[in-house]
């Protein structure tokens, strides 16, 4: 019996110590394929997840323009490469996607 309270403390605790927004966050990069372009912490194709926090953070509107922008694409922002549209990404997704991504520091 005491091995399975070890583990449903386990369970708790890793549910209690990560928020499950911030981790289905990272899922969701993950099933979406941004991380074929965007890492965490270094420049790939695009810039780095911490490096748009930190271009936004205090930015009330970005959560908003960042959603539009993963759906729709851009260009011009991070230097020449375009950004295409992901039509895969629900306006949900992309706005869940954009406010994990402002979390990140």
């Amino acid at each position: 019996m005491k091995p399975n309270l070890r583990l449903l403390f386990a369970v708790l605790f890793a549910t209690v110590a990560a928020p499950a927004w911030s981790q289905s966050g990272a899922d969701l990069a993950a099933k979406k394929n941004c991380l074929a372009c965007h890492q965490a912490d270094k420049k790939l194709v695009g810039p780095s997840y911490k490096a748009i926090a930190a271009k936004y953070a205090g930015d009330k509107g970005a959560a908003d323009m960042l959603a539009t922008k993963i759906v729709k694409g851009g260009s011009g922002v991070w230097g020449p490469v375009p950004m295409p549209a992901n039509p895969q990404v629900s306006e949900a997704e992309a706005k869940q996607l954009a406010a994990w991504v402002l979390t990140l520091k």
